[in-house]
């Protein structure tokens, strides 16, 4: 098994050279911190990473979780994992100080996602998703809840997770049925069932506790009418033990990968003895609850690139090890064989991946500074970055997940045969990457929502910012004669952009909404290429401008390695757009008109 899954300096690299995290230690939120806190930071992740989760990685997929007697069985090392967590302050990193967080820079706790994802996704899901449930309470919930249930999400002993999906209604939340029934007695009666909820129950924790959406009975119909809830498996009695709170796992699901973590369905209420307890107003739990939609969104985008970089890292060592064939001028088969790395296809296939992976990592950063900088700046400029963080958070959740796909798979193809059997770990990789474009919302819903919301909200002011953004990279990279024709080119590209976005707004204009969102997938793919360039010439400029200061012999090599990276995407990734934008402009309908009976055999 490779031992490399990221490389840190390339997330140094990213961190204090692309986007100067340290400037943030000027805002009084991040004053306590320091440089070197960072790095000890990102240092300790990465031994967090290597000695408890890498190390349990191939077993907790061969060893998924059971459901027995009614209780879901995990790996053993999930529960050191979310004790070692929570003990090393990485549940509550992000935090504020008032509820025993650090107030780290939503950067610095990125790249510690980032490494713990490439270790072992699976293991990793676990303190995430009590990080953003636990975020969840703290910010809509009363003090009681906050006191209750806060401190032992944080510590790890008490899982976290997000209840949202049903089965009758899937991605439709307008159309889910759990129902709140409101008591005297300071809590709702709760009666339902919830589909496809990962870590909703196992025996790696004492207690789950569920943020869960339902309707209060009486309520609007719709989204208008839903509710958010704490809903623990376990609550507590007024003697302060846990007593069983009517919550059942019916189902733990089998999976193609991510195997490591449970994905039950959960029976509430059978016994009409389900205590839920109402977080904020009624019938506002769709807002707050996209607070951790979008949180859990960037960690699917980071999940997906840094599975993919695993699997990078374990393609380039062995393609550094694999000898295979001769130079196409040697025709002396008595000569030694070269190491595949030199022959040109595998270049470009290791090209391509890093080409994803790095530009899809910049664009997460690019997401997490504008997290950080809308908690510290104010006004204008606070809403300015957080419209970008609006638009982009549906961009930087599909782009790594689809392209972290084809990423995986080309790792896979430089392994050959050894790369499809499970001796070697990237096959477990291309299982884990395909959750992606799936979870926290299918890449159709983040398409929908690119076209069909953000570039409109607001009259356009997002997408209009979005366009002030790049445009001033555009601008800067002109300056420096190397990088202008890659300024011209994303300027063109982005000029398609805009082509293409006038064109469905007029076609929304018509009022089609179905023809207006029939290819929103499409949209997306081509944006998320266009941002992804974005990226690419932002760090491209970064390079040169150290390369002009002379490096040393390793950094001159890393930064060459990044010019190569950023040539290869404007090259062979970014006229994919050409062809996406005919097909955008044409808006004939095609698949409004293929009728289901078509389909038959």
């Amino acid at each position: 098994m490779a031992e490399k899954f990221v490389s840190e300096r390339n997330l140094k690299f990213m961190l204090y050279e692309v986007f100067d995290a340290h400037s943030l230690l000027e805002y009084p939120r991040y004053a306590d911190h320091s440089p070197e806190e960072f790095d000890m930071v990102l240092d300790t992740a990465m031994k967090m990473a290597k000695d408890t989760l890498k190390p349990c990685f191939t077993e907790m997929d061969r060893n998924p979780p059971e459901l027995v007697d009614g209780k879901v069985k995990v790996h053993p090392m999930v529960r050191t994992i979310l004790r070692q967590f929570g003990e090393g302050g990485w549940i509550s990193g992000g935090a504020d100080y008032e509820y025993g967080g650090q107030q780290l820079p939503d950067m610095i706790n990125f790249a510690s996602s980032f490494i713990f994802s490439a270790a072992n996704y699976s293991g990793s899901i676990y303190p995430g998703l009590c990080s953003g449930a636990a975020h969840l309470i703290t910010a809509f919930g009363s003090q009681d809840l906050v006191d209750t249930y806060v401190p032992k999400m944080y510590a790890g002993e008490w899982q976290g997770t997000m209840a949202l999906t049903e089965p009758q209604a899937g991605s439709s939340l307008s159309d889910i049925t759990t129902t709140a029934y409101p008591t005297d007695q300071g809590y709702y009666k709760i009666k339902g069932q919830k589909i496809f909820i990962s870590a909703s129950e196992h025996d790696g924790v004492d207690n789950v506790v569920n943020l869960l959406l339902a309707k209060i009975k009486g309520a609007p119909a719709g989204v208008k009418g839903i509710s958010l809830f704490v809903v623990p498996n376990n609550r507590i009695d007024e003697q302060g033990n846990l007593v069983f709170n009517d919550v059942t796992v019916t189902a733990v699901y089998h999976k193609l990968g991510y195997r490591g973590s449970p994905i039950n369905q959960l029976s509430l209420g059978d016994n009409d003895d389900c205590h839920g307890y109402l977080v904020g107003e009624p019938h506002k739990g769709l807002p707050y609850m996209f607070q951790m939609m979008n949180e859990s969104r960037i960690g699917v985008g980071t999940g997906a690139a840094a599975i993919a970089s695993a699997a990078y890292y374990a393609a380039l060592e062995y393609t550094k090890e694999r000898p295979q064939g001769r130079p196409l001028t040697n025709r002396d088969p008595n000569s030694p064989q070269i190491p595949i790395i030199k022959h040109a296809d595998v270049k470009r296939m290791l090209l391509f991946q890093r080409a994803v992976i790095e530009g899809s990592l910049s664009l997460l950063f690019q997401c997490s500074k504008y997290a950080d900088l809308r908690l510290v700046l104010t006004g204008e400029e606070q809403e300015r970055v957080a419209l970008l963080l609006d638009l982009l958070t549906p961009v930087a959740k599909t782009y790594p997940s689809e392209m972290g796909i084809h990423s995986t798979s080309q790792a896979l193809q430089c392994l050959g045969g050894y790369g499809y059997c499970e001796e070697f770990p990237v096959e477990q990789h291309y299982r884990d990457a395909r959750i992606h474009p799936i979870h926290e919302g299918t890449t159709a819903i983040q398409g929908i929502t690119v076209l069909g919301r953000n570039i409109t909200m607001k009259n356009g002011q997002a997408y209009k910012i979005y366009l002030e953004e790049v445009g001033k990279v555009i601008e800067d990279a002109a300056g420096d004669d190397m990088l202008k024709p890659y300024s011209r080119q994303l300027a063109k590209a982005v000029e398609t952009l805009q082509k293409v976005t006038d064109h469905l707004l007029g076609v929304a204009a018509t009022g089609t909404p179905e023809l207006f969102l029939a290819d929103a997938t499409l949209y997306i793919e081509l944006f998320g290429i266009i941002a992804v360039a974005w990226q690419w010439l932002l760090q491209a400029m970064v390079v040169r401008k150290a390369m002009a200061g002379g490096p040393s012999e390793a950094d001159a090599n890393f930064y060459q390695g990044k010019l190569f990276a950023f040539k290869f995407f404007f090259a062979y990734e970014l006229p994919k757009i050409e062809g996406l934008s005919m097909r955008l402009i044409n808006s004939d309908g095609l698949t409004l008109e293929m009728k289901e009976e078509y389909f038959a055999d």
